[in-house]
């Protein structure tokens, strides 16, 4: 009978909520169809979809796009301050934390709604939780000794929508990145827009202006099918009497049996500072793929390969400081005349750089808006042949 009820407990039907960059709901909606759950929402900066307490551990350890993944723990219409309250207690809070648990809203976010204080709504919801935890217990304080539960709670329009954080630090986080170049990319921003694009492991891939090595990281852990999350730890590890730990050995062991490393690959990034170079061998390395990616000192006006229907996948300076914008022009030009000499070639920017096709001297075929961090950027696609059947270009660099 507890065998019986314990795995009832386990394929408990949970509601999840994974946010993501704006402009790439997509990938990560391909992504969590793909790890086998049914996406049952996609909106603005976020994808939806439903799993059981494994789920927690997959979505966590492969997604390669989501920031986080919450589970959602309830939604209701919320104008004033009352009815924020008595939304937040009638959500069964005792079906996830235990009486030790440390609770609070760690972030309150509110568009067009009429609550928009984060501090009032978080002190608010705190108030409640703890009304609902003392009534669900029959106790009037609580120590807050136990696991952590991170609340995030969005209004939209007046809905209020009510998610528990499983992740902890933000999946980007993926624990290899010690070393970092100014204005670095994103690993999740990285991954998804590598994703966007056709590249394949047997394909050519270059970063001119590699800074930490991001691009040509992720490339390789998505050759070598490394989960972005199997070398770092999350929050609801803790959750023992949620997830138990078993469920996250079967996952890291699933991890694990998918990984090839010792495939061919030909990728490759470029950047000026030698530092920065020593800085992303070095986080390859700590990814375990630096044996994956050939990196070299070299500017753009040098980029050149013998190979062809490669890719470029590239962050190049924005000149996010005024004195620097008087640079990109010429910056600009350069990139136009590089990818000029790469015949058969696909290039990629994103850059918030809106002068970038005038420059680059060719009008992209595609061109996807997306915001990086608070920053609105440009994901230039400038789409090269398909190679003939057989044919996918992976010579090495002449």
């Amino acid at each position: 009978m507890e065998k019986e009820k314990a795995t009832t407990f386990l394929k408990e039907n949970l509601h999840f909520i994974c946010p993501c960059h704006f402009g790439l709901e997509s990938v990560l909606k391909r992504e969590i169809t793909d790890l086998g759950y049914e996406v049952s929402l996609v909106e603005d900066g976020k994808v939806s979809f439903e799993g059981d307490w494994q789920a927690v551990c997959y979505a966590n350890v492969f997604l390669r796009s989501a920031e986080r993944v919450l589970i959602k723990a309830g939604s209701f219409h919320a104008q004033t301050y009352e009815e924020l309250f008595q939304g937040t207690r009638a959500i069964e809070w005792e079906r996830f934390l235990p009486p030790d648990a440390k609770f609070w809203v760690a972030k309150a976010a509110s568009v067009r709604s009429k609550l928009f204080s984060p501090r009032d709504i978080q002190s608010v919801m705190k108030k409640a939780m703890v009304e609902r935890m003392a009534r669900a217990y029959r106790r009037s304080s609580f120590p807050e000794t136990g696991a952590h539960f991170p609340v995030r709670v969005t209004l939209m329009k007046d809905e209020v929508t009510v998610g528990i954080d499983t992740t902890g630090i933000s999946l980007h986080k993926r624990g290899y990145r010690l070393l970092t170049a100014k204005a670095p990319i994103s690993e999740t921003l990285a991954s998804a827009l590598i994703l966007l694009t056709p590249w394949k492991k047997d394909r050519i891939l270059v970063d001119p202006f590699c800074g930490s090595g991001t691009f040509p990281i992720e490339a390789a852990m998505i050759a070598a099918n490394i989960a972005p999350g199997m070398n770092r730890e999350f929050l609801s590890e803790t959750w023992e009497h949620l997830v138990p730990k078993k469920l996250w050995y079967d996952a890291i062991d699933d991890a694990a049996s998918r990984i090839d490393d010792q495939i061919k690959t030909d990728i490759q990034g470029y950047d000026i500072d030698e530092g920065v170079i020593r800085a992303a061998r070095e986080n390859a390395k700590n990814a375990g793929v630096d044996h994956l990616i050939h990196f070299q000192k070299r500017p753009v006006s040098e980029l050149s390969h013998s190979g062809k229907y490669g890719f470029v996948i590239t962050n190049p300076p924005y000149g996010e400081r005024l004195e620097d914008r008087k640079e990109l022009p010429a910056l600009y030009r350069e990139i136009g005349e590089a990818f000029r000499r790469l015949d058969s070639w696909s290039e990629y920017v994103i850059t918030s750089y809106d002068q970038a096709e005038k420059y680059i001297g060719r009008k992209a075929d595609r061109n996807r808006k997306i915001y990086n961090g608070m920053i609105k950027t440009y994901f230039y696609q400038f789409i090269g042949p398909k190679p003939p059947a057989g044919r996918p270009g992976t010579k090495k660099d002449a």
